[in-house]
C-alpha cells in the first residue's frame, strides 16, 4: 500500500495521525487509509535480549521464535493454517533493546487476524514439539555461524567490547546457551517483558479509530500493566585502540570496527548522521567506498553506521579484503576517522549527504507495514508526533560547525576497537 505524503503538498503527516486511547492506558498512532483495503500493525515493548538471563543468550529470539506457533485452542499446525486460511501475516523478533510484533492482514479478515494476534500475544502454547522444532532450527543457524566469518568478526567485538554486560551476549545465542533453555524460561520472559507499561504501537490502514480502540482492548488488554524489567547499566566499549584477531584460515579477513556514539535523544543525532552518511554509510558517496574500494580496489564492499542501543550507543562498520591487503584497508579507515575528527565533511561533502537523507527520507514510509513501524520507532524515541514532519528541515539545518562537533564526538582521537577473522599479514 502507497502511502507516503507528497510533501509538496502540504499535507502534514501528523494531521493524519490519531491517537487512539483504549483502556488500562494503551494508546495506539492510527493513520487511517482506504485505498487499498489492508491493515498494518506493529508494536514493541521495551526489554529485548538485553533481558534474557544470565547464562541463557537467546531467551528473547527464541520465544519470538515460538509465539506463533500455537495459541490458545490452536495447536502448531492449525494455528498456521488458520493464519493462511485468512491471509495474515503474523511474526515478531527481538533485538538487543525491545521485543516486537507484526501483523497484516486484509480488511475483510479483520475480526480473525486480530484474535490470531491476540492469541499469539496472551495465549501462547509453547507447547514442546514446536519449542524443540525451533531450538533445532537456532541451532542449526548457529552451527552455520559458527563458520561464517562476518558473523563471528561481529559476535567477537560485542563479547570483547562488553565483557559481562548485557551487550556482550549474542542475540540469537549461542551453541551452549540454546539447550539449557527450557519452556519456563519462556513463560517467564514473556510475563517479565510483555507489559503495558512500555508497550507502543501503531496502526496504518482501512481501520476506523472506534473499531481499532476496541480491538486494542481485546488484543493488549489483558497484559500486565508494568514490565518487570532487570536494569542494565550504561556501558561504553572496552579495548579501543586495540585489535583483536581470530586466527582462522580462509582467504579474506573479516573486519568489524566501532566505538562510542551519540544517543537518539541527543541534540547532535542528526548531524552524527549526516557524518555517518560522509564517512561510510552513504555508500557509493561516502569516503570509505571512494578510498578503499574506487581508489584503490581493496575490497568489494565496506560500510558504517549508528548503532544507537539505550544503555551503549556505538558507531560501527566493517569490510572483508584480502588478508594481504587487511592492514592497508584498515590503516586507510583509521585515517578517515582521523580526518573527519579532525576537520570535519567538506562542503560539498555536507551538501551531498543532506540531499540524499532527505530526497530518500520518504522511501522509509512509502508503504504501510513500514510507515507503521517508523511510527513505533517514533513513538519509542519519544521525538514527537510531528517528527516526520520537522525532521528534514533538522537535517538542512545541520551545519558544518555542527558537523564538526558531532565527527569529534563520534571518532575523538581516531581510535576505535577492531576484530579480524582471518589469517592477516602485518596485524
Amino acid at each position: 500500500m502507497n502511502v507516503a505524503v507528497n510533501e509538496t503538498s502540504g499535507t502534514r503527516y501528523a494531521d493524519r495521525i490519531q491517537r487512539v486511547s483504549a483502556g488500562g492506558g494503551i494508546e495506539a498512532w492510527l493513520v487511517e487509509d482506504y485505498t487499498v483495503p489492508l491493515i498494518a500493525v506493529e508494536f514493541a515493548v521495551l526489554g529485548g535480549s538485553a533481558q534474557d538471563p544470565e547464562g541463557k543468550a537467546g531467551v528473547a529470539h527464541m520465544l519470538a521464535g515460538v509465539l506463533d506457533e500455537g495459541a490458545g485452542p490452536y495447536d502448531s499446525t492449525q494455528f498456521h493454517e488458520r493464519l493462511d486460511d485468512f491471509a495474515v501475516e503474523l511474526h515478531f523478533g527481538a533485538d538487543r533493546d525491545g521485543f516486537s510484533g507484526h501483523m497484516r492482514t486484509l480488511a475483510k479478515h479483520r475480526d480473525e487476524a486480530f484474535e490470531m494476534l491476540r492469541l499469539a500475544v496472551n495465549e501462547a502454547r509453547l507447547d514442546a514439539e514446536p519449542v524443540e522444532r525451533v531450538r533445532s532450527q537456532i541451532m542449526a543457524g548457529l552451527r552455520h555461524e559458527s563458520t561464517d566469518p562476518d558473523t563471528m568478526a561481529n559476535r567477537a567485538w560485542f563479547a570483547s567490547a562488553f565483557p559481562g554486560h548485557a551487550y556482550g551476549r549474542p542475540v540469537k545465542g549461542s551453541l551452549e546457551s540454546m539447550p539449557s533453555i527450557g519452556r519456563d524460561d519462556l513463560a517467564a520472559f514473556r510475563a517479565r517483558v510483555l507489559a503495558r507499561s512500555t508497550l507502543k504501537i501503531a496502526v496504518v490502514g482501512a481501520i476506523d479509530a472506534a473499531s481499532l480502540a476496541a480491538e486494542l482492548d481485546r488484543v493488549f488488554g489483558s497484559l500486565p500493566a508494568t514490565a518487570d524489567l532487570v536494569a542494565v547499566p550504561s556501558a561504553k566499549p572496552e579495548g579501543i585502540g586495540t585489535r583483536k584477531v581470530i586466527d582462522f584460515d580462509i582467504p579474506q579477513a573479516s573486519i568489524r570496527f566501532g566505538g562510542t556514539g551519540i544517543a537518539r535523544n541527543d541534540p547532535d543525532w542528526l548531524a552524527a548522521v549526516v557524518v555517518n552518511h560522509v564517512f561510510g554509510g552513504g555508500v557509493f558517496s561516502s569516503r570509505l567506498f571512494r578510498e578503499v574500494r574506487e581508489k584503490r580496489g581493496l575490497a568489494y564492499s565496506v560500510y558504517s553506521q549508528l548503532a544507537p542501543f539505550d544503555r551503549a550507543p556505538l558507531f560501527m562498520g566493517g569490510t572483508s579484503t584480502k588478508n594481504e591487503r587487511a592492514a592497508e584497508s584498515l590503516g586507510i579507515i583509521e585515517a578517515e576517522i582521523a580526518s573527519l575528527a579532525e576537520s570535519g565533511p567538506g562542503e560539498d561533502e555536507l551538501s551531498t549527504a543532506k540531499k540524499y537523507l532527505t530526497g530518500s527520507y520518504a522511501l522509509r514510509f512509502d508503504t504501510s507495514t513500514k510507515l507503521a513501524s517508523q511510527l513505533v520507532h517514533v513513538q519509542i524515541d519519544g521525538l514527537g508526533i510531528d517528527y516526520m514532519d520537522r525532521r528534514n528541515a533538522l537535517v538542512h539545518a545541520v551545519s558544518a560547525e555542527d558537523a564538526k562537533r558531532a565527527a569529534q564526538r563520534l571518532f575523538g582521537d581516531g581510535r576505535v576497537f577492531t576484530t579480524v577473522v582471518g589469517k592477516p599479514v602485518g596485524m
